[in-house]
């Protein structure tokens, strides 16, 4: 008997505990409105952090309370102090009639239990009207013509001159441009042959011409050898045009290249005294030096070379201070035309409020 009236104690004191954690507030900012004004009613709920709180929602023009209409729910705030949670809900009234009213509690249901706010009193008041002397109250009044003010127009008068000025300017300016012919700084993107390729195409014209019966060697070696120097000009970057064979083989190996570098000298070898010593040489000796250069080709050729070339077109000093001009002259034409919009604009919004 002992255990169980403990055991209800504990019960009720939890209970009683619990509910003593739960908090409903009410609060008006106006306790006195005129007819037609607005009050807010805050409502405060305290509960513990994590309680599940259910507070009533009401729709505009809903009546609190016969007499006394919510025009706005809002959803409170909320906020932790020291472990509770404290929930703010605004409720914004107003009413059409005069007369003191009650507005008893607010129901909240916290945890699935209903507790009641505080009941608040709200007085609605009108004005004093002398309904003895009817002769005082007044129509309302038409709507007037306000009278034509020079202080009025002034501003918009001469703004509207300002902008025909910078139209007149911006005429000016597009006269000017005109006048001069543009400079177009084109620039062109052209094919471009790799050096291999325009070396191994002269080699194989080369070829076929030497089979012909008026075949000339000193005419043949000294195309085959001018063919070499302009790919060993254009692939490793000096000029071979204006060496000798020693000196372009000295910079092959200084290069780093010593691809087939036996073959390439016997080949400058036997150019230069076909050229220069009247040596005739053998039809396989020629076979032999043609097919040398073409894999002297085929082993240092690059295969990523460039296929296009930008070309950009220089101007002259009275050229570039010409494009410096028209630069200036274009930015000034921009700029007029900004402020004839941004001014022209401003002028019709103006004389459109004057004349609604």
């Amino acid at each position: 008997m002992k255990r169980l009236i403990t055991f209800i104690l504990f019960v009720s004191s939890l209970t009683m505990a619990a509910a003593q954690q739960v908090g409903v507030e009410a609060k008006i900012d106006s306790v006195a409105i005129m007819i037609g004004e607005q009050a807010h009613l805050q409502l405060t709920i305290t509960a513990r952090q994590g309680a599940k709180i259910v507070y009533p929602h009401y729709k505009r023009s809903q009546y609190l309370v016969p007499g006394v209409e919510v025009l706005d729910d809002t959803k409170g705030d909320t906020a932790v102090v020291d472990g509770y949670w404290s929930v703010k809900k605004i409720l914004t009234l107003t009413s059409f009639d005069e007369q003191l009213y009650a507005i008893p509690g607010i129901t909240v249901k916290v945890d699935g239990k209903n507790y009641k706010s505080n009941p608040v009193a709200l007085k609605v008041i009108t004005c004093d009207v002398d309904t003895l002397n009817m002769d005082k109250f007044f129509p309302p009044k038409s709507v007037q013509d306000n009278p034509f003010l020079w202080a009025e127009w002034m501003p918009l008068i001469w703004m509207a001159l300002i902008v025909l000025l910078l139209i007149a300017l911006g005429s000016w300016v597009i006269v000017r441009l005109k006048q001069n012919k543009p400079i177009i700084a084109r620039i062109r993107i052209v094919k471009k042959v790799p050096p291999h390729k325009k070396a191994l195409d002269e080699m194989n014209r080369l070829k076929g011409e030497s089979h012909t019966s008026d075949y000339d060697q000193k005419a043949y070696y000294t195309q085959l050898t001018d063919t070499l120097r302009q790919y060993i000009r254009e692939r490793f970057g000096f000029n071979a045009m204006e060496m000798t064979s020693s000196e372009i083989l000295e910079n092959l190996r200084s290069a780093g290249d010593e691809k087939m570098l036996a073959e390439l000298s016997e080949l400058f070898m036997t150019a230069d005294l076909v050229k220069f010593a009247k040596y005739s040489a053998l039809l396989n000796e020629k076979d032999m030096n043609l097919l040398n250069a073409i894999n002297f080709i085929d082993q240092t050729k690059r295969e990523d070379a460039p296929t296009e070339e930008r070309i950009e077109p220089t101007l002259s000093e009275e050229e570039v201070r010409t494009r410096k001009t028209r630069v200036m002259l274009n930015v000034l034409l921009c700029a007029i035309a900004v402020a004839i919009v941004g001014l022209a604009g401003y002028v019709i919004y103006r004389v459109w409020l004057l004349l609604m």
